[in-house]
């Protein structure tokens, strides 16, 4: 979590019963009833109606997503809260409660992006299971492209909440009721796959974890659903929640589709039956537009740079109406990317936003050795570069010492380093990840990172 520490700093001394500020409603599973769903009128399928002070007008309610099991997606509103969360001392006094336990561990906190997978309807007996079920889930999502070429960005952590009873509300019927640690259940809100929690007991757990950027809920259930709470932030820090079912495979692309909220900055790209058109302003999100695709190029606006090329959701990109729920009034990059249904790609100007979120938490340069530490000539220094493909550069007093392009292990006596002793000298290492899935030049710099050592003879 790179540059989400900075926010996490300021946070430190937050309890972790503290709530959440909710800006933006989750993301959710798929609705029995298609009439229990109400659209929202926001243009961008991100942020829900808002106070002036930028609070939510609805704290006790959120703005949700709903997956259908075909891969469709509309909206509804649901509570924030769960009736069936269980007391703080149910949960806190079993053993193992909150124990926390690596699933990928590539390197510092405060150089990869944190997630954090917590289970829900686990009792103190199946926490093996619990594990293996966030493992899965875990490898269900970073398959997919981009997380797929990025994977060595990512700590995963599980964060094992003991529920007093197994499974979860509303599974197999809609009057099943579990106790458990998160409150998860199906038919929220009369919605049969939308798998609620209740927000302020996940943030609690989360909260145990060394860092959380983003929170994942794995539910103790094989039936189909979830949740995603893209734009939720925590006082802890993370932005997101999205909720799955850990043994259903599918549910995985829930999660894929809510972290396009939370680490991608996009909007929705599907239509929601009972809107009009838009005709609002340009929205700030990467994947919607006013504009046509000829107006995009005259403006070199959005996404021009990526025009005409091959998308790997399918087809072309393009300027397709429709998008952010509404009909018309706004173009969509491509036909039918994840962000517009679920069991697809994410399009090219999406896979871009991702690349780009990822690095706003995480690292493309690290090193086991502090830039603090005062380098001689005995010295050897070695850097990590996660993502395959980087480019190293090496450079002494400003000026690049060719012969050590791309090394990441270099003797510091190799430098030659002149002068009269004992005058210090600057030793600085440059990253960058030269991907072609980034093409704009607002973006770049996040791909580029620099360390800086002082030498001395």
């Amino acid at each position: 979590m790179r540059n989400s520490r900075f926010t996490s700093l300021l946070l430190a001394g937050a309890t972790a019963s503290a709530a959440l500020t909710v800006v933006a409603g989750p993301a959710v599973a798929a609705p029995s009833d298609q009439a229990a769903v109400a659209a929202t009128s926001d243009p961008t399928g991100v942020t829900g109606p808002s106070d002036p002070d930028g609070l939510p007008a609805f704290p006790g309610e959120q703005d949700v997503e709903v997956f259908a099991e075909d891969g469709a997606i509309s909206r509804a509103r649901v509570p924030a809260a769960s009736p069936f969360v269980a007391e703080p001392s149910m949960s806190a006094a079993a053993a193992g409660d909150g124990a926390v336990t690596k699933i990928v561990n590539n390197g510092s906190t405060d150089s990869k992006l944190d997630v954090v997978l917590i289970g829900d309807g686990y009792t103190a007996a199946e926490q093996e299971k619990f594990r293996k079920d966030a493992a899965a889930k875990w490898k269900d999502i970073s398959a997919v492209q981009p997380y797929a070429a990025y994977r060595k960005l990512f700590n995963v952590w599980a964060v094992g909440a003991v529920s007093a009873q197994s499974g979860v509300s509303g599974d197999p019927k809609q009057s099943t009721v579990r106790t458990t640690a998160l409150g998860s259940r199906f038919w929220c809100n009369s919605v049969e796959r939308l798998l609620c929690v209740d927000i302020k007991a996940v943030d609690a757990y989360a909260a145990k974890a060394p860092q959380a950027d983003l929170v994942i809920v794995v539910a103790n259930t094989a039936k189909y659903g979830g949740a995603g709470y893209g734009s939720t932030r925590s006082p802890l820090g993370y932005e997101g929640i999205a909720t799955v079912a850990g043994g259903n495979a599918a549910s995985g692309q829930i999660a894929v589709h809510e972290t396009g909220h939370s680490l991608g900055k996009l909007a929705d790209e599907y239509v929601a039956e009972d809107q009009g058109p838009y005709q609002g302003a340009e929205p700030p999100q990467p994947n919607l537009t006013t504009l046509s695709a000829d107006r995009m190029r005259k403006d070199k606006a959005k996404w021009y740079r990526w025009l005409g090329k091959t998308s790997p959701d399918g087809g072309t990109v393009g300027a397709y109406q429709g998008g952010g729920n509404h009909p018309s009034g706004l173009n969509r990059p491509t036909d039918n990317s994840v962000m517009r249904s679920l069991g697809r790609e994410f399009n090219l100007p999406g896979r871009e936003a991702m690349i780009a979120g990822f690095y706003r938490h995480a690292s493309t340069l690290t090193s086991a050795t502090p830039t603090t530490t005062k380098l001689t000539a005995t010295d050897r220094l070695t850097v990590d570069l996660p993502v395959s493909g980087t480019k190293l550069r090496w450079y002494l007093d400003g000026k690049e010492v060719t012969a050590l392009r791309d090394r990441r292990t270099i003797a510091v006596s190799d430098l030659g380093p002149t002068g009269p002793k004992p005058a210090a000298h600057e030793l600085k290492a440059v990253a960058n990840d030269p991907t072609s899935a980034v093409v704009d030049p607002a973006l770049t710099p996040a791909l580029t990172r620099a360390l800086v050592w002082s030498v001395t003879r």
